[in-house]
């Protein structure tokens, strides 16, 4: 009858600028989609070149060597006879495009460029690409000759198109349109295109995943008809990692999907589904257009069938269940992944960890240990890449990994580093975190560099500075505090590159950081301490979404000394002890509490908050625990501790980027680095508004009102009027 068709999608595991292994994993996806009977491949946002090349795109050697891999491609005998749908950047007029190449049989169908850009949050592609704004406008693109001498063509289409077959139509949306509220396939669907395809390099994020399959889901919900996603896979050379989820969806249910996690550097989705149905959906919820403004999309004709004359007994995907992991199962598998791609590409032989016993160098050492259960995992299941990559890193080309703790000791360097002020506890913690991951385990001890150093200083200058416990300055306090934490970066570094010379093996190890967000964010970590390292696997990770992560590793692994890092306060023992206990915590340091850090951080990222905004907001969010007064001063302690600090977001550890308020200065999150940190206009604007408070509170009080009144907000009064209540106000 000619009406079922299979069609495939894959997540690909590319690397920016890495064309030739790029191309091979191109290759290997079309072979594995033909091997299960798809007549169409889609692949993912700039599979050719990598979606990251960043300034690399002003190149025009990433041009040049992008379409000597489509030729490639193209003269590929397992291209043939399946459309191809590839990504690359293109110049056309003298403009860059984010392009989709579809090719049949050596030669080029169409080229459609993207229409809507990302560019916010981790994304810039205007700084690159323009977007292509000629709605359904088809221009002749002159291709290069190496293209024109395999396929004959002189130019072909290129712009806002569709291809129409002999038994449907396709029709392109690239990444960022689908989440655009007037994406392509809306039009593209009221005028009987049948089949979406969306090419993407969407990350991970901590809770987002459901987010992607609902607005899929959602795009043949309305009008029906079949939605393909794919989507990158792995690091790509930066800090996003992008998580896969590849999946075909129709008339609003999924029936394929790969995985959102996952060590393949290929993964190919087939389905196979009756043109039909869509068109039974479509025939009782579509009207004719009635708009006489309406422009029909240019199709181009192809003399080629998806489907077969002889397909009745050909089963079709029905409709699955999507589930969703945990954010614990996400921090677990997410960051993982993203360390293992780092490692096999860096060329190092594995990672050295300053273990300090507390909740945040604990997480990182539980996310490479399980990092070692996933590769247990795919050297099992018969993955050939990851055991020679594997056997690389471990220098050893006969070692197959079965244990986890027994691989996670090959790779793995955990150390302590005492001071005189470090506690017994924290050092049992480490040491007992270690034994249970298998982590190769040293104690070291820094007095001795400590003292070096303030040796040097006291020579030079004749002083000796003091804690404030010792009766020391506050300067001479936080100096003391800060070159421990240093002398533990220079001793990370210098371990990372001879422990193993000292062991008689070879290689290097990646020195790995551990400051989470929240830290980031106020800056309550030393300039160039022990979180200044090659990678970070935590740093856009909440310290509360850390502590889940614990209890769960502590019960899925059975890791029972994570209770006691868990029962611990977080401390960076840099002060003196007290009666051999810990006298100083990270909470009252920072003069808050992580959980409102996570709030905070929110307002000041997502809902674009300065200090007066944030202080309206919080003297709602927060008024069951503390008066406008309270909020007031928390209000702006976080800001002077952030702009004082903010400087130190230039020079972070590059992060896994897994939460949407990052302070991540490198590319997610641009503001300045110097400020003028006492805020004299906006904290007046607050006091202002706490003075206002007041005077309503003591009116109400005098009228015998003594239910608690409402705070005025700047929705009420502007700040003029606000100034000009307080000033009328009674003195207290």
């Amino acid at each position: 009858m000619g009406r079922k068709v299979t069609v495939a999608t894959c997540a690909l595991n590319q690397w920016a600028l890495d064309f030739e292994g790029n191309c091979e994993r191109i290759l290997r996806s079309i072979e594995v989609a033909k091997a299960h009977g798809a007549k169409y491949r889609l692949g993912p946002e700039l599979e050719i070149c990598g979606y990251g090349c960043a300034d690399h795109f002003y190149e025009s050697d990433t041009l040049l060597h992008s379409f000597q891999v489509l030729r490639n491609l193209l003269e590929a005998p397992v291209t043939q006879d399946i459309i191809c749908d590839v990504g690359m950047p293109i110049m056309h007029h003298n403009v860059r495009y984010n392009c989709r190449v579809l090719f049949l049989n050596r030669k080029i169908l169409l080229i459609r460029p993207k229409m809507l850009m990302a560019n916010h949050g981790n994304y810039r592609e205007v700084r690159w690409f323009s977007p292509w704004n000629k709605l359904r406008q088809v221009e002749e693109y002159f291709l290069p000759r190496m293209i024109q001498e395999v396929t004959g063509q002189d130019t072909v289409p290129f712009g806002d198109c569709v291809l129409s077959t002999k038994d449907t139509c396709i029709g392109t949306e690239i990444c960022a349109e689908l989440w655009n509220p007037n994406s392509p396939h809306i039009q593209m669907g009221q005028d009987g295109v049948e089949i979406f395809t969306n090419s993407s390099a969407s990350h991970h994020e901590l809770r987002k995943a459901d987010q992607r399959v609902n607005l899929i889901k959602s795009a043949t919900t309305k009008s029906g008809g079949i939605y393909l996603y794919a989507n990158q896979r792995g690091c790509d050379g930066e800090r996003v990692y992008y998580d896969g989820c590849a999946m075909v969806a129709i008339n609003g249910d999924i029936v394929a999907r790969g995985a959102q996690f996952s060590l393949d550097d290929v993964e190919v989705i087939t389905a196979t589904l009756d043109l039909e149905d869509v068109r039974s959906y479509r025939g009782e919820l579509c009207q004719p257009r009635l708009e006489s403004e309406f422009k029909p999309c240019h199709r181009i004709k192809v003399d080629y069938s998806l489907s077969s004359c002889e397909d009745v007994y050909l089963p079709t995907h029905q409709p699955i269940e999507w589930h969703f992991h945990t954010p614990e199962e996400e921090i677990s598998l997410g960051p993982a992944c993203w360390l293992w791609d780092y490692l096999r590409r860096s060329g190092q032989a594995g990672f050295l960890l300053p273990l300090s016993g507390g909740v945040d160098s604990s997480s990182t050492a539980c996310i490479v240990h399980f990092m070692c259960v996933l590769l247990c995992q795919a050297v099992e299941g018969g993955n050939g890449r990851v055991l020679e990559d594997v056997r690389r890193v471990v220098g050893d080309e006969s070692y197959r990994p079965q244990d986890p703790k027994e691989l996670c000791g090959r790779i793995f360097t955990t150390c302590y580093m005492a001071s005189e002020n470090s506690s017994e506890d924290t050092r049992n913690r480490a040491r007992d975190l270690a034994n249970q991951i298998g982590s190769t385990h040293m104690n070291i001890n820094i007095d001795m560099a400590v003292k070096g150093i303030l040796g040097i200083f006291s020579a030079v200058t004749g002083r000796w500075p003091q804690f404030r416990a010792n009766g020391g300055s506050h300067r001479e306090n936080l100096a003391l505090q800060n070159v421990q934490a240093r002398v533990r970066m220079v001793l990370a570094y210098l371990f990372a590159q001879l422990s193993l010379w000292a062991r008689g093996k070879p290689g290097g190890l990646l020195v790995l950081g551990s400051a989470n967000v929240d830290e980031s964010l106020t800056g309550y970590f030393t300039k160039y301490d022990c979180s200044s390292a090659d990678i970070n696997p935590i740093g856009g990770i909440s310290k509360t979404d850390l502590k889940r992560f614990l209890l769960y590793c502590a019960e899925q692994l059975q890791l029972t000394a994570l209770r006691s890092v868990l029962a611990a306060p977080p401390t960076a023992e840099l002060e003196p002890l007290t009666e051999g206990r810990v006298s100083q915590t990270d909470e009252a340091d920072m003069g808050m509490t992580y959980s409102e850090l996570s709030v905070i951080g929110r307002l000041r990222k997502l809902s674009k908050c300065g200090p007066f905004s944030m202080f309206c907001k919080l003297i709602h969010m927060w008024k069951d625990a503390l008066s406008p007064s309270e909020v007031a001063q928390k209000v702006k302690h976080f800001f002077r501790i952030y702009s004082v600090n903010r400087h130190k977001m230039t020079t972070v550890t590059p992060s896994y980027h897994a939460e949407n308020y990052s302070p991540d200065d490198n590319r997610f999150d641009l503001r300045p680095f110097l400020y003028n940190t006492r805020w004299s206009w906006q904290f007046r604007c607050i006091d202002d508004q706490v003075a206002v408070s007041k005077f309503h509170s003591r009116a109400s009080r005098r009228k015998g009102d003594h239910r608690r009144e409402p705070v005025i907000t700047m929705s009420c009064f502007s700040c003029t009027q606000v100034t000009q209540m307080a000033a009328n106000a009674p003195k207290q």
